[in-house]
């Protein structure tokens, strides 16, 4: 098998992987490791953006620790996956987090998901995967596809990532304040319904900035549209949530 990286407590991240092909010259199937936690990327609008190793993982560890198991059943069904996942908020990843150490120790496999995208990346998951590593068990990233921004037609080299803005009107504003002149692109997650507010704060600081933002959509669509920052029109955005890429860079167009 060729090189790879080594995660937490030694497990190298090609271990018992697909390097290697079968008897008919075909890539073998992930194989996941006992004892291990797998952070795995879902898609963020497409159900078929999920990797061939996302899907060798989903079917083959003992535990799915999911977002909202509603959200992933819907995907586990999709690509034929029959374990039941197993709920990881919020509100519980503390408590859940105590109890899939003890799996890991037993010699289980754990798979982490969020509702889409990467887990413990403005999703929950990262109190998760620090409990699992002071434990000094392997943390495996599988990473998943991100288009967002090479579909924006930003000429940037720098990008800043915020998350999700706050909620609150003012912490909001003094954020925005402290960014919106950064000669860098500035990538947010948005929820559906406060995308135009959003959007016109970041003109009031950036005005003329080109605003791309991609609609996450529902399982099975995305849509990518740009916008001025002054001229956000009255559409109605829906989706579970957008990724807005204000930039202070020059427009590629």
């Amino acid at each position: 098998a060729a090189g790879g990286h080594r995660s937490g407590g030694g497990l190298r991240m090609d271990q018992s992987v697909d390097a290697e092909s079968g008897d008919d010259g075909k890539p073998m199937r992930f194989r996941v490791a006992p004892g291990a936690l797998y952070v795995v990327a879902t898609p963020l609008g497409n159900l078929r953006d999920l990797t061939l190793r996302a899907q060798d993982v989903l079917a083959g560890v003992d535990i799915i620790a999911a977002e909202d198991t509603r959200v992933t059943g819907v995907l586990l069904r999709h690509f034929g996956i029959t374990t039941r996942p197993l709920s990881l908020h919020e509100h519980n990843e503390s408590a859940r987090a105590t109890q899939i150490v003890a799996q890991l120790g037993a010699g289980r496999s754990v798979a982490l998901v969020s509702d889409a995208g990467t887990p413990a990346v403005s999703d929950p998951g990262a109190h998760l995967v620090r409990a699992v590593r002071d434990a000094g068990f392997p943390v495996v990233p599988i990473p998943g596809a991100i288009a967002a921004i090479s579909a924006a037609g930003l000429v940037a080299g720098q990008f800043l990532f915020l998350g999700f803005l706050p909620k609150a009107a003012k912490a909001r504003r003094e954020l925005l304040a402290a960014v919106a002149r950064l000669p860098v692109a500035l990538v947010v997650y948005e929820a559906p319904h406060r995308v135009r507010d959003t959007v016109a704060q970041l003109g009031d600081r950036a005005p003329h900035v080109p605003c791309p933002d991609g609609d996450d959509g529902d399982q099975s669509h995305e849509d990518t549209q740009r916008t001025g920052s002054r001229d956000q029109d009255d559409r109605r955005v829906t989706g579970r949530d957008v990724h807005v890429a204000p930039t202070t860079a020059p427009p590629a167009c």
